[in-house]
């Protein structure tokens, strides 16, 4: 299917149909992975890269198929620093500060390293996948000799890879017109987020015509997997593993002072702070203009609290923040006004649900009103999907899914229609 150009953000919905959607396609960087830094770098096993590959450009496939935009993140990216020998500048210097990399010798071959790459895209590729002491020039590291260079393996990353690059939910989030630019909840993950800011800043499609809402200087933590646009009223925001109260506190006073933006009511979803629910669309997803799908596990522990604009701007009453005491159902059926029906991931079953949650069964990715994509692996939820409904397109994600995201995680939508 012929797909449409559109520029811009426009993102006011979970379900309206999806026009462009920004991806990364799994790179070098997951060979960088070993046994020992999967903790670090956030993942549970390493996947094998040419699988992965294949099934993420399976996920592509499908969208395109289905009238979508598809745009990488990547090539967004070596547009960019295509534009000016400045902006080429300035982005390698603030890769090699946040790499942390401080010592002055190799802050200079890094630098003339990555520099020497001709083709911006291949440039790109080589921050996203780490920087290894070997790959730089070995004939001026031999000139001196410090302490750094003598205990120092020639393996060890000057610059360490960011494998979950393919989640591009998180780094920003889009919100209505504008976009969350976000501080990440590890160190590992928050320097994955200096491409949006470039692409924000620079790229001719989105430079000066997007608010932002959040930015990743600020203290507190926040991600994209938490953040749900339910209408354009009305925004979603999980506390969880990787988002603080903190932060939404400051996202819904910004949200408010601008006058452009309609929303006026944030609902925080108070989730387990815990690994298999590090995100709210880990276990809560919006699939029907009046159904969502949710992970059993959260509904004993789970709070929600409306917060709206206060009646003193600048100081300690600026919100109103209110404990709303219903039952999950009553409460979305409340704000959107409307029946809601909520699907069980794996319908209800506690193994199984436990299971397909891991594997991103609730993690479902709305590209149409009722249609939805989804891994093939859960099979359960996948069926009971289809029993409410839905129309379920399956992808494979055997490798993909080692990363702990699903199609949700693996997207950002940048157009939905209005």
């Amino acid at each position: 299917m012929e797909v449409e150009r559109v520029n811009k953000i426009n993102v006011t919905s979970e379900i309206k149909p999806l026009k462009k959607v920004l991806l990364h396609r799994p790179g070098n960087e997951l060979l960088n992975l070993t046994p020992d830094t999967l903790e670090e770098l956030l993942f549970d096993d390493i996947p094998y890269l040419p699988v992965a590959q294949r099934e993420h450009d399976e996920f592509a496939r499908v969208l395109k198929e289905n009238g979508v935009e598809v745009v990488y993140l990547e090539k967004l990216m070596a547009e960019v620093l295509a534009l000016s020998e400045d902006i080429r500048e300035e982005f390698l210097n603030q890769f090699i500060f946040e790499a942390g990399i401080r010592t002055p010798k190799y802050r200079d071959l890094v630098f003339q390293y990555l520099n020497s790459f001709k083709d911006e895209y291949e440039l790109v590729l080589k921050t996203m996948e780490g920087i290894q002491i070997y790959e730089i020039n070995r004939d001026q590291r031999k000139d001196e000799k410090s302490l750094v260079d003598l205990v120092t393996e020639e393996t060890d990353f000057l610059a360490a890879p960011m494998p979950n690059l393919y989640f591009t939910r998180d780094n920003f989030a889009s919100i209505g017109r504008g976009i969350s630019l976000n501080k990440m909840y590890s160190a590992t993950r928050n320097r994955e987020t200096i491409y949006a800011e470039y692409i924000f800043k620079y790229h001719p499609d989105y430079k000066g015509k997007v608010d932002k809402y959040y930015d990743r200087c600020l203290p507190y933590h926040i991600e994209g997997g938490d953040i749900l646009n339910l209408n354009d009223h009305i925004l979603a925001v999980g506390i969880s593993q990787r988002t603080t109260a903190e932060a939404i506190d400051q996202l819904a006073k910004n949200l408010f002072k601008d006058e452009k933006c309609k929303i006026d009511t944030v609902l925080a979803f108070n989730i387990p702070n815990s690994r298999a629910f590090m995100h709210l669309d880990t276990v809560f997803t919006q699939v029907d203009r009046n159904k969502f799908t949710y992970h059993p596990g959260i509904v004993d522990t789970l709070q929600v609290f409306e917060i709206t604009e206060g009646s003193i701007a600048d100081s300690d009453e600026d919100l109103n923040v209110v404990e709303i005491n219903d039952t999950l159902e009553n409460i979305l059926s409340s704000y959107l006004k409307i029946p809601v029906t909520l699907i069980p991931c794996a319908g209800g079953d506690k193994v199984a649900s436990e299971r397909e949650q891991w594997n991103d069964g609730s993690n479902t990715l709305c590209i149409a009103p009722g249609v939805v994509v989804v891994y093939d692996r859960n099979v359960i939820t996948n069926e009971v999907l289809r029993e409410n409904g839905l129309k379920v397109i399956e992808i494979p994600g055997a490798e993909i899914s080692r990363g702990r995201g699903g199609p949700r995680c693996m997207s950002m939508p940048l157009v939905r229609e209005d």
